[in-house]
């Protein structure tokens, strides 16, 4: 039976993906840190947001389609970097990138990814961002970066909010730590997911071995089971802003920062050149005190102006989602887990089958707010509590 059939939402590709991948990859992907406050905070924050439905307005000629740095995208939408792609299914982020060339949206390759830059610009078209961990030893990360400009990657993502790692307590429980050294719970589990263990570990054992990662520095680019030889080498808590302006100065494309959660650290990224900044909290998956991303957005558009664009990270489930944090001033969002769950269920399918569930949405959200194009998602659409009014808003769509 097609394993997408009966998969009407981002949730259902959710529990399928929980079905088919073994507990520790599953919680990899799914899971927070710590008590998980921000992961469920991420969620509840959205869902605080209301809009106002319009009617008696001609919306049969509206389109999700608008530009991202002058180019033109299928809807206001990015894939953002997931390094666990690789494990949820054969080559995951290959098959990533072709769903979001197809999408006519950008996808971003995590600096930990499981498959090459080089094949990944080879073999997937479309338009294709890169992230960056700027480790302690900085000469590393440089070549990286070379690497990726003359694959020709459109952009550069640093990630700025993983200075130290993060306290993910169900890793060590699951068996699931990096390097891979499964337990006998994890084994057991592997052994309980056949269709998984013969899809993706299976297929990789007898083509290419074990996965490594394969945009780290070549005498580092070991098997996921290797010890982890290059841990001091790519530490990244000795990071500051002289690196943005020195990435700046080495990377001729588009610079984003991820990991602004501060206005003023926004304001300060723009001034050393970014030509973008993330509002991101990592999926609540560093630090659980964080606030929510769309919480800190407003503050953020509004020191930012018109100086530099403003993408959203962290916790889009639906469609109206992303209509929320357009209205709330920013350009487009990233999504993450959700297109690794269809990726887990069903490879470059299911991952867009997911952009379509979340395209759809938008679509009818755009009906129902008589939003014809995504220029016309303002602020306007926002019913928020009046102490979050902190962009001007007008007074009508205040509680």
């Amino acid at each position: 039976m097609n394993a997408l059939a009966h998969c009407y939402n981002i949730a259902d590709l959710r529990e399928a993906a929980r079905r088919r991948l073994p507990k520790g990859v599953f919680e990899f992907v799914d899971r927070g840190t710590e008590d998980e406050v921000a992961l469920r905070n991420n969620r509840a924050a959205f869902e605080r947001i209301k809009l106002r439905p319009r009617s008696l307005v001609d919306v049969s000629r509206r389109s999700m389609q608008t530009t991202l740095f002058g180019k033109p995208v299928g809807m206001p939408l990015a894939i953002a970097p997931t390094g666990a792609a690789g494990l949820c299914w054969y080559h995951g982020e290959l098959e990533l990138a072709k769903a979001a060339a197809a999408a006519k949206v950008p996808f971003t390759l995590a600096t930990g990814a499981m498959t090459s830059m080089e094949e990944i610009a080879k073999e997937a078209g479309g338009r294709l961002w890169m992230q960056l961990y700027l480790w302690n030893e900085r000469r590393y990360s440089y070549e990286l970066i070379k690497r990726a400009e003359n694959a020709g990657f459109e952009a550069l993502i640093l990630t700025v909010d993983t200075v130290v790692s993060p306290n993910r307590e169900y890793n060590p429980r699951n068996g699931f730590n990096l390097p891979f050294h499964p337990n006998v719970r994890a084994i057991s589990d592997m052994l309980a997911h056949p269709r998984w263990l013969a899809g993706v570990l299976t297929r990789y054992l007898t083509t290419t071995g074990m996965p490594r990662y394969e945009n780290l520095p070549e005498q580092f680019r070991r098997k996921i089971t290797a010890d982890p030889s290059q841990k001091e080498i790519t530490r990244q808590d000795t990071m500051d802003w002289e690196d943005v302006k020195r990435l700046r100065d080495l990377w001729p494309r588009i610079l984003m920062v991820k990991g602004i959660m501060q206005p003023d650290e926004a304001v300060r990224a723009v001034e050393y050149g970014a030509d973008a900044v993330i509002v991101s909290n990592h999926g609540g998956r560093n630090f659980d005190s964080a606030m929510a991303s769309i919480d800190a957005l407003p503050d953020i558009v509004e020191a930012v102006g018109d100086r530099a664009t403003v993408i959203l990270d962290s916790g889009i489930r639906r469609g109206s989602d992303i209509a929320k944090a357009l209205a709330l001033g920013a350009k487009a969002v990233l999504v993450g887990r959700a297109t690794l769950y269809g990726t887990a269920v069903a490879g470059q399918a299911g991952a867009l089958a997911a952009l379509n569930l979340l395209g759809g949405e938008l679509d009818k959200t755009m009906a129902y707010t008589a939003c014809n194009t995504i220029d016309e998602i303002g602020p306007d659409l926002l019913y928020l509590p009046r102490d979050r009014n902190r962009m001007g808003l007008p007074e009508t769509a205040l509680a």
